[in-house]
This record gives structure tokens, sequence and C-alpha cells, in this order.
């Protein structure tokens, strides 16, 4: 059984910043690619970033790219969002995620296969 634990969320002031960890368990994150979501109030869900499996190739949404960092540590099981730059709109509840790596690669926008419970992040103004 594949579990996602996330961690390091909190509060901080705009143009702080936050690390975001994802230990997983069950499943070696090397082997799946693995990715971030948030979810703010009143909002639909949104993706975040996401690394590739094997090679760890990464993709940020436009509203991340040159603020947030993703990375992974194979010896830990563990993959980052490093935040830098917080804005109040990056208020939201954020979720870890990974599916299965398979050749060929899958496309960014497929589904994922196993969740975490979610870490809350507050930014204030």
């Amino acid at each position: 059984q594949v579990q996602l634990v996330e961690s390091g969320g909190g509060l901080v002031q705009a143009g702080g910043s936050l690390r975001l960890s994802c230990a997983a368990s069950g499943r070696t994150v090397r082997t799946s690619d693995m990715a971030w979501f948030r979810h703010a109030p009143g909002k639909e869900p949104e993706f975040v970033a996401a690394i590739a499996w094997g090679g760890g190739g990464t993709t940020l949404s436009e509203s991340a790219k040159g603020r947030f960092t993703i990375s992974r540590d194979d010896a830990k099981n563990t993959v980052y969002l490093q935040m830098n730059t917080l804005k109040p709109e990056d208020t939201a509840v954020y979720y870890c995620a990974g599916r299965f790596g398979r050749m060929p690669p899958q496309p960014w926008g497929a589904p994922y296969d196993f969740w975490g419970q979610g870490t809350q992040v507050t930014v204030s103004s």
C-alpha cells in the first residue's frame, strides 16, 4: 500500500518561503511520477509541479514558474516543493500525488494514482 505524508506547511508572510515535503512509503519516488497540487477555498484544484520518474524531468504551472522548485531525494524517498516569494494567492491546501512510472512515459496531465492528506499553506499580506 502506497502512503504519502506531506509536511512543512504553515503560516508565512508574503514574500517568504516554505519547503513542503512528501515522504513516500510502499513505493519508491524514483519509480513514480510525483506531483504537487493545491486547492484553495472556492476554487478548483490546481496543478502546481511534477517530477518524472527515473531521470526526473520537471514541469511547473505558470503561476509556479520562477518561484517554486520541485525536487526529489531518492535516498530519503521524499519529494520536495520549495516555494519562494510566496503570495497571498498561494494560500491553499497542498497535496502530494504519485503514479506508477511507465514506459513510454505518461503525459504530464495523466491522472495520479495515490494522494496524500494535504498540508495547509497560508500566506498573509
